[in-house]
């Protein structure tokens, strides 16, 4: 999550951004918006958590082209800041995973809803259908603090009444044999926990 990696991620994320409108029409759009765990920092581009989900799309026939908008470090006021340019992909579908950095610094949990209310307002008036993955935080932060953060992520998404899962890392957080080093980041067979159990929140927002 290093200032570095967030100035590359961004620099790919801007030619990909001028890259879009050439290939619109190749192939509905789905982009996952996110931070290092949509990146995939740590492993293979093609191992990353929307790469595996792109995959299946392809194995089960849907045609959609998914957009890797993951940004190492960022948090939901940058998201909200970086909602234009998800836009410019035209997305039929926005997977929003968004929050894990704004806990980990310890920022407000109420600025946190304000950022991705507006987020899921910006993305619903274009039209796509949003899919929001919730957070949690690890106990050591305070058992108050963790649990206003953990009940932003259901409040959002009962308001907007958008497709929600619960947790992000369901079933790889905590797990040594799915985690890099860090404690943090999803190993290669975590992100493909991660992926199989995003698909059936993403599957019903899915069109033939």
């Amino acid at each position: 999550m290093s200032r570095l990696v967030a100035r590359v991620s961004v620099s790919v994320l801007v030619a990909c951004f001028v890259a879009w409108p050439a290939v619109a029409g190749a192939a509905a759009v789905i982009v996952a918006l996110g931070d290092s765990l949509t990146a995939g920092l740590g492993v293979a581009q093609d191992e990353s958590y929307p790469s595996r989900l792109q995959a299946r799309l392809a194995r089960e026939g849907y045609a959609y082209r998914i957009v890797n908008a993951g940004v190492s470090g960022d948090t939901t006021a940058g998201g909200l800041r970086r909602v234009e340019w998800v836009l410019r992909a035209a997305p039929e579908i926005v997977i929003v995973a968004l929050g894990a950095n704004d806990g980990l610094r310890g920022q407000s949990p109420q600025a946190m809803r304000a950022n991705l209310d507006e987020i899921v307002a910006r993305l619903r008036g274009s039209g796509a259908r949003i899919l929001l993955a919730g957070m949690r935080l690890p106990p050591n932060y305070g058992a108050e603090f963790t649990r206003e953060f953990a009940e932003v992520f259901p409040a959002v998404a009962r308001r907007a009444q958008i497709a929600f899962m619960p947790f992000l890392l369901d079933g790889v957080a905590a797990d040594p044999r799915l985690n890099q080093p860090d404690g943090i980041h999803p190993t290669a067979a975590g992100y493909q926990v991660v992926a199989d159990r995003l698909w059936p929140y993403l599957r019903p927002l899915l069109r033939r």
